[in-house]
């Protein structure tokens, strides 16, 4: 795995933009998209709509994907 950010590109309210990301948040951003049965570019579109403007596309997706793991594990820890 890489540890430094690789640029993928994304498609956002018809509009092509790329996102730099390592490799363990795409892949865990695509996993998050592939549980929840949307498609990777729906998710992107939908975490940019709500990302505050001073914070860039790529940061919001890794925080996202922080959030999501740490509500689950906060799940898991009730049961």
């Amino acid at each position: 795995m890489s540890a430094r950010p690789v640029k993928r590109s994304l498609t956002l309210q018809g509009h092509r933009t790329s996102v730099s990301l390592e490799d363990a948040f795409w892949l865990a951003f695509r996993e998050i998209a592939r549980e929840e049965g949307r498609a990777l570019n729906a998710l992107a579109a939908e975490i940019d709509a709500a990302r505050d403007p001073e914070t860039g596309l790529a940061s919001a997706i890794r925080l996202h994907v922080l959030a999501y793991y740490r509500a689950r594990a906060g799940a898991n820890d009730s049961t």
